[in-house]
């Protein structure tokens, strides 16, 4: 099959611009209206888009600013939402995120087998460790785990969550009302797992869901991130602001990948991009200038107070002043160095660097027509810095209609991504194999598959 590119569409129903509710065109209660994620779920389907993805939270989302606040304080957790969006799509997939710090694996892997099993085998979970000690003070800890030690944890995490998805083998459901033969015991196993973290007898009691397993999403870019991903992970999310950090993230994962004995073509690294969509270029600009006038300072100095680590409060620095420095904490290594990167390499002012990353968070902001936008994915496709996309619409439904609408088209007319899905699953449409079941054949088999 021709490479094509993938996309995903990361549509959090409050839009993902700081500011995106407060814009006439976003629903104010669209992160808590189930119409709307409906809505947007079908038009990325529309899109022939592979998946559509949520991050997740676990605790009330102030990003540092608690007056007034935004659209991002509260809303669904995401395997309920799609569990109940399934049944009004066909093809699309639906990437749900799950803590590794905070969940117990068979919890884990009981929810995504039955959104997978709900939704005919469209599922993905996408792996995080969890930041913050807001978060931590809800699940009996005063702090954050250490960096390190979220990513052991997580890594051992997922290996029991695959060994309780294959707890039962492919066919081992008879169902025979004659006989009175519902499963055959031989072909349920035990998981027997004991780590360092996890003491897990299993088996799982839901069934092998239609993909085997769920697709394995991951973001992480630091360096323990980026093992845990090449390692486990089949789609990889990132962010980077130029081609040149986006290869060399690519080409470190690919070869990381090889390096273990998997197959560099079945994890796909997918950026993260924010379009504004014009006919013309004036026109995506100033749909671009029209939601950055929306931006409260406090909503700006509070998005920046998180992205940074929480430890550097910039209520009362000079806004039109510099980045002043931060120590490094034990939140997203990657992310606190790369807005870091951003403020430095634009010389931004306070108020500049919060207006640049309200709508993607670090992720790469596009401005310009369907064709501009169709040119630089094209580029990073083509040279090792992208396998797809994961499309962050600024703020919705308008930011996916101008994508669906005139990017996608573009992006066909150029031979570079699908007119129809090639199949039913999610692992189908991303060309991703059918994982054996460890039960069933040689694990060396199972390795080399994987």
């Amino acid at each position: 099959m021709t490479r094509k590119i993938r996309l995903g569409a990361f549509l959090p129903g409050g839009g993902q611009h700081v500011a995106s509710w407060r814009h006439p065109d976003q629903p104010v209660d669209g992160a808590v209206s189930f119409e709307f994620h409906k809505q947007l779920a079908q038009t990325a389907e529309r899109g022939l888009f592979d998946a559509y993805f949520l991050a997740d939270g676990l605790a009330v989302g102030f990003g540092g600013a608690r007056e007034g606040g935004n659209a991002r304080v509260a809303g669904f957790e995401p395997v309920t939402l799609f569990s109940a969006l399934a049944p009004f799509t066909t093809h699309l997939g639906f990437i749900a995120t799950a803590s590794t710090t905070y969940e117990e694996p068979y919890n884990t892997a009981r929810k995504f087998a039955s959104l997978d099993l709900i939704s005919n085998g469209r599922a993905g979970w996408n792996v995080v460790t969890t930041t913050g000690d807001a978060t931590a003070q809800n699940f009996n800890r005063d702090t954050q785990l250490p960096h390190a030690d979220r990513y052991k944890r997580a890594a051992e995490h997922v290996e029991v969550v695959k060994k309780l998805w294959d707890s039962f083998e492919d066919d081992a459901f008879i169902r025979n009302r004659e006989t009175g033969v519902f499963f055959e015991r031989a072909k349920l196993h035990d998981t027997n797992h004991k780590g360092e973290h996890f003491k897990v007898k299993g088996p799982l009691n839901v069934s092998r869901s239609p993909q085997g397993h769920p697709v394995i999403v991951q973001a992480g870019q630091s360096d323990d991130g980026r093992g845990l991903a090449a390692a486990t992970a089949e789609v990889i999310f990132t962010a980077h602001q130029h081609i040149e950090t986006a290869q060399e993230f690519y080409r470190d994962i690919k070869n990381r990948a090889r390096g273990i004995g998997r197959n560099p073509d079945h994890v796909l690294v997918m950026p993260g991009v924010s379009p504004f969509v014009g006919r013309t270029e004036a026109e995506a600009r100033e749909k671009y200038d029209r939601l950055t006038s929306l931006i409260l300072e406090e909503d700006g100095v509070g998005l920046l107070n998180g992205l940074t680590g929480g430890t550097l409060d910039l209520r009362g620095y000079d806004l039109d002043g510099p980045l002043p420095p931060a120590p490094p904490t034990e939140g997203m290594k990657s992310r606190q160095a790369l807005i870091r990167q951003i403020a430095d390499e634009n010389n931004f002012s306070i108020r500049q660097l919060y207006q640049w990353v309200a709508s993607a968070r670090g992720h790469f902001t596009i401005v310009g027509t369907a064709g501009q936008i169709a040119d630089t994915l094209q580029e990073w496709f083509e040279n090792e810095a992208a396998d797809g996309f994961n499309i962050l619409p600024p703020w919705l439904p308008t930011g996916l209609n101008d994508f669906v609408d005139l990017v996608i088209p573009e992006l066909q007319r150029r031979g570079l991504f699908r007119t129809a899905y090639e199949g039913r699953t999610l692992r189908e449409n991303l060309g991703l194999p059918f994982p054996l079941n460890r039960w069933t054949v040689d694990p060396s088999v199972v390795q080399a598959a994987e």
